[in-house]
């Protein structure tokens, strides 16, 4: 888990320049790609997804490892014909549980967040869940496991196969061609993030289209339906921690007020959305019936809340990396309250970008625990010259934090509580 940890400080930094370009590139060519709420919120998701599995939040019933160490036909090394084969294998299993996501309602929460934008950039790439904790992969790799496939293989394919899926998630590249034929493109993939009868629940591919082709799940972009983009329960919130159980929440008070006990035991296996006769009607949800009257999610949100809100992303990045970059030296219990500080973080500033005031007291609750946090560090570890002074900076700022965090409760107070 450190060397993936190690391999963020490339692959973060190299995600931040490319959405960068692309917001540079949409200005030069006058096509609004993304607001700035937005693309917080799907920034902020990407991070408690990395801290989430930087600290191994996640779990497989039946680990890879196990069975290749234990069962193995074969007592294989690494050579090259294995990593396209896993590349293959891996990315069919993609097909699969991408597809199980968007029909079954279970599996539908932990993959909800990825499609919560109404945008559609490179910054919703980034918006990963953190309420997948039980990985289902196995399934599709154990045959890899019993022939005797080394683990190590898995390691490095695995991240390859996923960073590889964060270019298409873009509106300024057209249509590329013959690779149209071979690999997800944007173009398909912004018909996989439409929400219009025509391409909703299409090309759940991940790297090779050809699995939608084969399957029939296949559909080209049109240019007379341009893709409007969401869900059709519109999440109506830019908290990603909210968004990644908000389906869990409802499945689960749909289970207790259904009078059924055949409908409690399948609500978590029927199609996506599917809910008690009884309980549908006697508390409707509200959806969108028709994508061409969407009304994007965008709360009035004041120019200083936005600039407080990007610092506030910024500083949680670097703490983040800072915890990526020191896992090895961190006990587990010291790196778990640091990703709480993270979590916590990011639902504060984000609660606040939904203008809801008890934002800024989470705020100031953040700001004491890093306060707090610092000291122990301090004493905890011997710095160098430049990180003393850093802390000692970060210390000052949270104390700026707390300041600022009241005034701003004072000024906004006509913002909903609730």
């Amino acid at each position: 888990m450190e060397a993936f940890a190690q391999a963020l400080n490339y692959g973060i930094p190299l995600f931040v320049i490319l959405i960068i370009l692309e917001l540079l590139f949409s200005k030069i060519r006058k096509q609004e790609v993304a607001n700035l709420p937005d693309t917080i919120s799907s920034l902020s998701s990407g991070i408690t997804n990395i801290v989430k599995d930087v600290l191994g939040l996640a779990v497989a019933i039946i680990s890879y490892t196990w069975i290749e160490k234990n069962y193995a036909f074969f007592d294989l090394q690494v050579t090259w014909w294995m990593f396209p084969l896993v590349f293959i294998v891996k990315d069919f299993a993609g097909y699969c549980i991408h597809r199980f996501e968007h029909m079954v309602n279970y599996f539908w929460n932990r993959h909800r967040v990825h499609h919560s934008s109404e945008e559609y950039n490179l910054a919703c790439a980034l918006r990963q869940s953190i309420s997948e904790f039980i990985s289902i992969s196995i399934i599709f790799t154990f045959p890899l496991a019993f022939i005797g496939i080394p683990a190590e293989v898995f390691a490095i394919v695995a991240p390859i196969h996923l960073f590889a899926q964060f270019w298409y998630h873009t509106r300024l590249i057209n249509r590329m061609g013959f690779l149209e034929k071979i690999i997800v493109t944007p173009s398909h993939h912004r018909v996989h993030h439409a929400i219009n009868p025509e391409y909703i629940d299409k090309n759940f591919s991940q790297i090779f289209i050809i699995w939608d082709k084969m399957f029939g799940t296949f559909q080209e972009e049109m240019d007379t339906v341009p893709p409007v983009y969401g869900i059709t329960k519109p999440v109506q919130t830019w908290n990603p921690i909210v968004i990644n159980f908000q389906h869990a929440v409802q499945i689960w008070k749909d289970f207790f007020r259904t009078s059924s006990w055949k409908d409690k035991a399948r609500i978590w296996f029927m199609p996506t959305g599917w809910r008690p006769a009884d309980v549908a009607e006697k508390y409707p949800l509200h959806f969108n019936p028709n994508p061409y009257e969407q009304e994007k999610y965008m709360p009035e949100v004041s120019l200083g809340i936005k600039v407080w809100s990007a610092f506030q992303l910024s500083l949680t990045l670097f703490t983040a990396l800072f915890l990526f970059n020191n896992l090895a030296n961190f006990s587990f219990a010291l790196s778990i309250v640091i990703g709480a500080f993270i979590f916590l973080a990011v639902y504060a500033y984000t609660t606040i970008m939904d203008g809801k005031v008890y934002g800024f007291t989470l705020e100031v609750l953040k700001s004491l625990l890093a306060i707090f946090g610092i000291q122990y560090l301090s004493k905890l570890f011997v710095f160098n010259e430049l990180w003393s002074v850093f802390l000692n900076v970060l210390l000052v700022y949270h104390l700026v934090c707390i300041i600022l965090s009241l005034w701003f409760l004072a000024k906004n107070r006509p913002l909903k509580w609730a």
